[in-house]
C-alpha cells in the first residue's frame, strides 16, 4: 500500500502591494494558516453608537439550548414568516411573555389576598 506524502503547509505569506491586493488573497486562502505570520496592530476601532448599543445588549444575554420536537421548531419557523421576524427572537418573546404572566399570577393572587384582609 502506497502512503501519500505529508502536504507542506501554506509557505511564507506573500507581500502585498494594496489593501485590496490582500483582502482578495484572504477572501481565497485560510488565515488562520499565516495567522503566526501576520503583524501585531495595536489599533482602535471606532463603531457606531448604533452597533455599540446592539453589542451591549446582546453582552446581556447567554446561550442556552433546549431540545423541541421538529415540528415545534417548523411552527414557529412558519408563524415567524409570516410576522417577518426571525424565529428565534420570536421563540424569545413567547418565553418573556410566558415567564412575565406566570410571574405575575401569584403576586396577583397575594395581591387580592391581602386587599380581603
Amino acid at each position: 500500500m502506497k502512503t501519500q506524502p505529508l502536504k507542506k503547509g501554506p509557505g511564507k505569506l506573500p507581500k502585498f502591494k494594496s489593501d485590496e491586493e490582500e483582502i482578495r488573497f484572504f477572501e481565497r486562502h485560510d488565515m488562520a494558516a499565516y495567522w503566526d505570520q501576520l503583524e501585531d496592530v495595536d489599533a482602535v476601532i471606532e463603531l457606531s453608537p448604533a452597533l455599540e448599543r446592539r453589542i451591549r445588549e446582546r453582552m446581556k444575554k447567554r446561550l442556552l439550548a433546549i431540545r423541541l420536537e421538529n415540528w415545534q421548531i417548523a411552527r414557529a419557523k412558519e408563524i415567524a414568516r409570516k410576522k417577518g421576524v426571525p424565529y428565534q427572537q420570536l421563540m424569545r418573546e413567547w418565553i418573556s411573555r410566558g415567564i412575565r404572566s406566570e410571574g405575575r399570577a401569584p403576586w396577583t393572587a397575594r395581591k387580592k389576598k391581602a386587599a380581603r384582609g
